[in-house]
């Protein structure tokens, strides 16, 4: 009889624990349940360099700036203090600096904003483009702006509001209120 009783009880205990442990199961998977929220951090960094390279190994660009901050849910990269080199469509190099920046991550475009100054060789001569903002679109080799700007191209000084300069066309097409100083 003591037989059975205690049969009995080790049932009793063992749907007793087997009750008590799947109810912990139970509750440490909903403990550890982890929610991701939408919005990625990206990255950031001090006194930081970003090079793009192209198919063929070469850079495309290099920007150096003091902060660079990735903004991965709008697919921009900011920058402060920023020097970009470039080699525009016919393998001339380029340099723009500026206060601020902000780089399209999937389109090679850069806007740069902040006492901007672009300067590189344009049809064989030196050129100086000066404008409080400007877009720089990398792959097709065009600035661009419509705000005020400088440009002085082969000793010329031109001002004008707004600007298109095709670099590997070597051609600038200024927009509006356009004065110029040429001289021999």
């Amino acid at each position: 009889m003591i037989y059975r009783l205690f049969a009995v009880l080790t049932i009793i205990a063992v749907i007793v624990a087997s009750l008590l442990l799947s109810g912990q199961q139970g509750a440490t998977t909903a403990a550890t349940t982890v929610q991701r929220n939408e919005w990625d951090e990206g990255y950031s960094a001090q006194d930081a360099r970003l090079v793009e390279t192209g198919i063929n190994g070469l850079p495309l660009y290099t920007l150096n700036a003091a902060t660079i901050r990735q903004l991965p849910n709008e697919g921009q990269v900011q920058l402060t203090q920023v020097q970009l080199s470039f080699r525009d469509p016919d393998g001339n190099p380029w340099s723009a600096t500026a206060d601020r920046g902000e780089l399209e991550q999937d389109n090679g475009q850069v806007t740069l904003s902040g006492n901007v100054h672009v300067s590189g060789m344009l049809a064989a001569s030196s050129a100086l483009i000066t404008a409080p903002a400007l877009s720089v679109d990398i792959r097709g080799g065009i600035v661009s702006t419509n705000d005020p700007v400088q440009m002085i191209w082969a000793g010329r000084q031109l001002s004008a509001t707004g600007l298109i300069a095709n670099l590997k066309g070597a051609r600038v097409h200024l927009e509006s209120a356009v004065h110029g100083t040429f001289s021999k």
